[in-house]
C-alpha cells in the first residue's frame, strides 16, 4: 500500500452517492432559492427537502434547522447569537472544546462575559459535581460537546442538559464528531442547540447546521445581516448543492449507522489489539467504551508524535485537532487528562472511516510499530 488515510475525525471524503445528488444543482437546477420562478422554486424545493433530511437525522424538527458554512459558524451562532441577548453574565464550557468554542467562549469573555471551563477525568469525561457547582445565577448558557474531536470521548449529554435546565440556562452541544456515528435524538437528550458539520460525515465542505428548538423556543441574535434568509437567522444566499449534499449525507449515514459503527467498532479494537501485541506499552487515550467507533488516539512513551509521522508518510494520521494551530503544543485536550507534556508530545490520533479495511487496519499496525521501533533504535544509538 502506498498510502493509507486513517484522519477522518479531520475531514472524511465525499461519498459519491451524495456527490451525484449535488450534480445537478450546480449548472442544471442554479436558479436563487429565495426566488419565485421556476427555477428559484425548484432550488427551494430541494433545500427543504435536505432540511427535512438534516432534522430526521436527530429527531428534530424540519424548522429547527438553520443551514450555516459549516461546525464553526454554528458554533459561534450559538454562544453570540444566544448570550448576546442578555447583559453580560456568566456561562460554562467543558475544558476540552473544540476551538471553536473555545475561542468564542474567550472572545465572550473579552467582552465582559465571566466563563467557567469545566475540567474533565482521566478518561475526557466531564466532572458532574463540578459542573453542576459552577452555575450561578446570572449562567446563561451551558455548552460542551457530545465527543470530543481529539479522543472521542463521548460526554452525558443528557445529564449535562438536565442540569443546565434546572438551573435555567440553556444548553448547547458541539455534535460535528458524532452526528452520523452515534444515536442521537435531540427531544430524548433535551440539548437546546445542536451543531452540524457537512464534511464530517462524507458530505461536501463549506455546510453546517444548527439545530435551533422551537418549543421552547430559543431565540437568537444574527451574528450578520443582509436578506434575512434562515428564519431571519443566517442572511445570504443559500447554497443549494451544499444544502442538498448535506441531507443526502445525513440521510445515508443515518440509514447504515448500526451495520457501520459496529464495523468501525471491530476496526478500532483490531488496531488496537494489533498495536498493543506489537508494542505492549501502547497507552489509549480516553475512554475504552465511551467513545465513537471510529476514534482511537495513542501514545507511544517516549516517542515524538511529530517524529514519528514524519517517518510514516504513507500513512496520513494526525496530532490533534486540524482546526487549530500547529504551534499550540502539546495538546490541551490530552493534558486536560492529567499527563504530562511529554505524553501529550507522544500522543496519535488515528481516526477510521467508511472505507477503511481490514487490510488497511493491519498496514497500520506494521508501520506504525516498525516507525517506532525504528525511531526508538535511533534515539538509543544517539544517546550512546
Amino acid at each position: 500500500m502506498k498510502s493509507v488515510y486513517f484522519d477522518h475525525a479531520a475531514t472524511t471524503p465525499v461519498d459519491r452517492r451524495v456527490l451525484e445528488r449535488m450534480l445537478p444543482f450546480f449548472c442544471e437546477v442554479y436558479g436563487n432559492p429565495s426566488e419565485l420562478h421556476k427555477q428559484g422554486r425548484e432550488a427551494r424545493v430541494a433545500v427543504d427537502r435536505a432540511r427535512v433530511q438534516v432534522a430526521a437525522a436527530i429527531g428534530a424538527g424540519d424548522k429547527e434547522i438553520v443551514f450555516t458554512a459549516g461546525g464553526t459558524e454554528s458554533d459561534n451562532l450559538a454562544l453570540f447569537g444566544y448570550l448576546q441577548r442578555f447583559e453580560p453574565g456568566h456561562f460554562i464550557i467543558g475544558s476540552i472544546e473544540h476551538p471553536a468554542v473555545m475561542e468564542a467562549a474567550r472572545a465572550l469573555n473579552r467582552l465582559g462575559w465571566a466563563v467557567d471551563f469545566i475540567p474533565v477525568d482521566e478518561y475526557g469525561t466531564i466532572d458532574l459535581d463540578a459542573y453542576e457547582q459552577a452555575f450561578r445565577d446570572d449562567t446563561r448558557l451551558a455548552s460542551v460537546m457530545f465527543a470530543n474531536n481529539v479522543i472521542g470521548t463521548i460526554q452525558p449529554v443528557a445529564e449535562l442538559a438536565r442540569i443546565a435546565h434546572e438551573k435555567g440556562a440553556v444548553f448547547h452541544t458541539d455534535a460535528v464528531q458524532a452526528v452520523g456515528s452515534v444515536p442521537i435524538d435531540v427531544q430524548a437528550l433535551g440539548v437546546d442547540m445542536l451543531t452540524i458539520s457537512g464534511h464530517k460525515l462524507y458530505g461536501p465542505k463549506g455546510i453546517g447546521a444548527l439545530y435551533v428548538r422551537r418549543r421552547p423556543r430559543v431565540r437568537l441574535v444574527p451574528l450578520f445581516h443582509g436578506g434575512g434568509q434562515e428564519r431571519g437567522l443566517r442572511s445570504g444566499t443559500l447554497p443549494t448543492p451544499l444544502c442538498v449534499g448535506l441531507g443526502a449525507a445525513a440521510a445515508i449515514a443515518a440509514a447504515a449507522m448500526a451495520d457501520e459503527s459496529a464495523r468501525l467498532a471491530r476496526l478500532a479494537r483490531r488496531l488496537l489489539d494489533g498495536l498493543r501485541a506489537a508494542l505492549p506499552e501502547t497507552r489509549l487515550h480516553g475512554s475504552l467504551d465511551r467513545r465513537i467507533p471510529g476514534n482511537l488516539n495513542v501514545g507511544f512513551p517516549g516517542i515524538d508524535a511529530d517524529r514519528l509521522l514524519a517517518a510514516l508518510p504513507e500513512l496520513s494520521l494526525s496530532t490533534g485537532s486540524a482546526c487549530s494551530s500547529a504551534a499550540v503544543e502539546p495538546s490541551y485536550v490530552i493534558r486536560a487528562l492529567g499527563l504530562a507534556d511529554a505524553d501529550a508530545r507522544a500522543a496519535l490520533r488515528i481516526g477510521l472511516g467508511r472505507f477503511t479495511t481490514e487490510a488497511e487496519i493491519d498496514f497500520a499496525v506494521e508501520r506504525l510499530a516498525a516507525g517506532v521501533r525504528s525511531l526508538r533504535r535511533a534515539d538509543a544509538a544517539a544517546g550512546a
